[in-house]
């Protein structure tokens, strides 16, 4: 499933409380634009569900500033995922301040996701977003790779929109409604992950603190039927919570920092698998 995460991790972070929650999201992104449509909306016909997205390169900016899914550079979202089998992973994802020019001529914005089990790296991933005019965020590929004692296991799942037939998808529309559903990514036979916005007004509590007013989605993919995932976003946050409907695993978010722009910047240029 995309963003790809089979982890879960014990570590020490600050954890963010909720009431501290406002002021952040300010420092972020600044104040949010239209409530989610409500149940009943029907969704616009320009969502992708095939194998086809057509873009045109200069609608499309890497920065991304929809309230759901924001990624302003330099904001780090710090997770714990547990496996149905128990086993718990940290997984840090970095907002970096590099851009990357796409094969389908797309600028986006590089975002790091980096998985650790008890101090080691065991996946390591580059993701390319961008925002349309309308506020909808483009997912346009990624360089993934998987690690086993520090080397390289698998590269599965890597694609880039405009190569070998891959396309780009959304992983969030400009303003989500119940019972919209789009591709979020496809490459025939390695990457072809769906969403359906599902509910909004949810509330959860995680290490973070307490969310209210979440957007909640339903992920799959018909390359493994059986799994199903409900993701849970807060306005000017953005993920919060995943929870492996199937398998019983869960990744929560423990807090949001800032980092500085040295950092992001190695965050999106180190090579994968390397400490930045």
């Amino acid at each position: 499933m995309q963003p790809a995460r089979d982890r879960i991790g014990v570590i020490e972070v600050r954890t963010i409380a909720s009431i501290c929650v406002g002021s952040l999201v300010a420092l972020l992104v600044g104040c949010g634009s239209d409530e989610p449509s409500r149940p009943g909306a029907t969704p616009p016909p320009d969502l992708p569900r095939s194998d086809e997205a057509t873009l045109d390169p200069s609608t499309l900016t890497a920065d991304v500033t929809n309230r759901w899914y924001p990624l302003a550079p330099g904001t780090r979202w710090t997770y714990r995922e547990t496996t149905e089998e128990g086993e718990q992973q940290q997984v840090v994802v970095t907002a970096t301040t590099i851009t990357r020019r796409i094969a389908n001529g797309v600028t986006a914005r590089v975002v790091r996701d980096t998985v650790s089990l008890a101090g080691e790296v065991v996946e390591d991933t580059l993701d390319w977003y961008a925002q349309d005019e309308d506020g909808t965020v483009w997912y346009l590929g990624e360089d993934t790779a998987e690690f086993e004692d520090g080397e390289v296991s698998s590269r599965e799942g890597s694609f880039e929109a405009g190569v070998d037939g891959a396309e780009a998808g959304i992983i969030m529309p400009a303003a989500p409604a119940v019972g919209m559903d789009y591709r979020q990514e496809y490459y025939e036979g390695e990457a072809e992950d769906h969403g359906e916005v599902i509910a909004v007004g949810q509330a959860v509590q995680v290490p973070a603190g307490k969310y209210d007013d979440l957007l909640q989605t339903a992920d799959t993919t018909p390359l493994e039927p059986d799994v199903l995932e409900h993701k849970y976003y807060a306005s000017g946050v953005g993920l919060v919570l995943t929870v492996d409907k199937e398998a019983g695993g869960r990744e929560e978010l423990l807090s949001v920092t800032r980092v500085s722009m040295a950092e992001a910047r190695r965050a999106g240029s180190a090579a994968l698998g390397q400490p930045y």
